[in-house]
């Protein structure tokens, strides 16, 4: 969506400098954060594209307000919640009025689960690709008020496509719960200087995933 999760290529916010030997968690309760959500989609109730545009929507002030982990708890109240999951009551007071409505993967199921994973590629019936590797493609001037999974630095840009991965679940669509509608999914390579003007070096190139309806020739 066109959020303030959508950083790519924004100036301000200075420069990225990832430290090889920071921890994955800064608290404890990271990383039970991080295990209450995991179990909590294994039970099913939603995609993981839905579970991303749980986090992201929100106001700019609170999501730069919020620490990662922060963002992943009011990700996922706002799923429980409007799964009919829990009410504001049990929220607020951490104790269930009754028993739950699903159960939540256990422990032991939850190493298996992440290496099996959630296959997101589909069928594709017959369907072709539109485009072929090699061919130069236009991105779509998109604005969506939805989920939408191109950066917004790549918008309207003319680039080339690198491969075809495949017929792949649509996260715009995915992201309302709609676990059928795919498209084919490319990898188009853009010249840096086009996205980023003559900061970029010249012969640099940025590669992007996008689904087709993102796309015209």
């Amino acid at each position: 969506m066109n959020g303030p999760q959508d950083l790519g290529g924004r100036d301000g916010f200075g420069p990225i400098a990832p430290d090889p030997q920071d921890p994955l968690f800064h608290a404890e309760w990271e990383r039970r954060a991080m295990a209450m959500v995991v179990a909590a989609g294994g039970a099913g109730a939603w995609t993981i594209d839905e579970s991303r545009f749980a986090r992201e929507n929100r106001d700019p002030g609170e999501y730069y307000g919020l620490s990662y982990y922060q963002l992943w708890i009011r990700g996922l109240e706002d799923l429980l919640k409007t799964k009919g999951l829990v009410t504001d009551d049990e929220l607020s007071t951490g104790q269930a009025d009754g028993p739950a409505d699903v159960t939540a993967l256990a422990a032991d199921k939850v190493g298996p689960a992440l290496m099996r994973g959630s296959p997101y590629d589909r069928d594709p019936k017959g369907s072709r690709p539109a485009f072929e590797v090699g061919q130069t493609v236009q991105t779509r001037n998109l604005q969506p008020r939805g989920h939408i999974r191109m950066p917004a630095y790549c918008r309207n840009r003319r680039g080339v496509v690198a491969a075809v991965h495949g017929y792949h679940v649509f996260p715009d669509t995915s992201a309302k719960g709609d676990r059928t509608t795919a498209h084919w999914l490319y990898n188009i390579s853009f010249a840096a200087r086009d996205l980023f003007g003559d900061r970029a070096g010249e012969n640099d190139r940025v590669n992007v995933d996008l689904w087709e309806p993102y796309l015209n020739v």
